[in-house]
């Protein structure tokens, strides 16, 4: 008579256990919880690409601003001193950087202000003599250090020799300059111009820009 009681109490007790340690599945994230990462990420990406094109942006402003600056500075040829080479109002463009590497060079076309005198137009002439030598101009030839200089340009006779009377020694950073057109030149040989000092030169006429007609490289 108390068999049956018991396996109910069994039977209760072991329900209870198992109820207990019900298996209960884990909760999968849901999906939402995963957009605020892949948007940072996305947002990552976008500033990443933003960054390089602004410093290519950049880049390319500050090498045209540099190629503008070194040689991009425009200069008018005023007069027919380098004639044939240039003609009155010929637009040149002047290599400014150059001679921060080397020095100018006997034949560079050059451009500067008399005597630095800020107040006048650039002037635009050959090397002839550079600094130290002594330059002398007899019968119509140029004589550099005593040996006659041989130019492969074309030039027109020196009927005026202005103040080079007999030897010039140059100092050591003077240039003895002159125009192709040396009829119709205000060059060295002139006193408002003079020797021009190393400091006074403003660049190397490289190019021709306008008119048109006349593009080309400066020989």
């Amino acid at each position: 008579m108390y068999v049956v009681p018991f396996l109910y109490f069994m039977q209760g007790d072991y329900m209870k256990r198992t109820t207990r340690y019900k298996y209960k599945p884990k909760r999968r994230k849901s999906l939402g919880s995963v957009k605020p990462k892949r948007k940072l990420r996305l947002k990552r990406r976008h500033l990443a690409a933003a960054g390089k094109w602004i410093f290519q942006i950049a880049v390319v402003c500050l090498l045209a601003y540099v190629a503008v600056w070194y040689f991009g500075q425009r200069v008018s040829t005023v007069g027919d001193s380098m004639n044939p080479v240039l003609k009155n109002g010929d637009i040149v463009f002047v290599n400014r950087i150059v001679y921060n590497a080397t020095t100018p060079k006997r034949g560079d076309v050059i451009v500067f202000r008399p005597k630095g005198n800020e107040n006048s137009h650039y002037y635009i002439k050959r090397i002839i003599g550079l600094p130290g030598e002594t330059v002398e101009i007899l019968e119509n030839r140029i004589y550099i250090d005593g040996e006659r200089l041989e130019e492969d340009y074309e030039t027109t006779n020196i009927d005026n020799l202005g103040i080079v009377d007999g030897e010039l020694k140059l100092a050591n950073d003077e240039y003895f300059v002159l125009g192709d057109n040396r009829e119709n030149s205000e060059d060295s040989r002139n006193a408002d111009v003079g020797n021009v000092k190393r400091e006074y030169i403003y660049g190397k006429a490289w190019l021709i820009v306008s008119p048109r007609e006349h593009f080309g490289l400066i020989k």
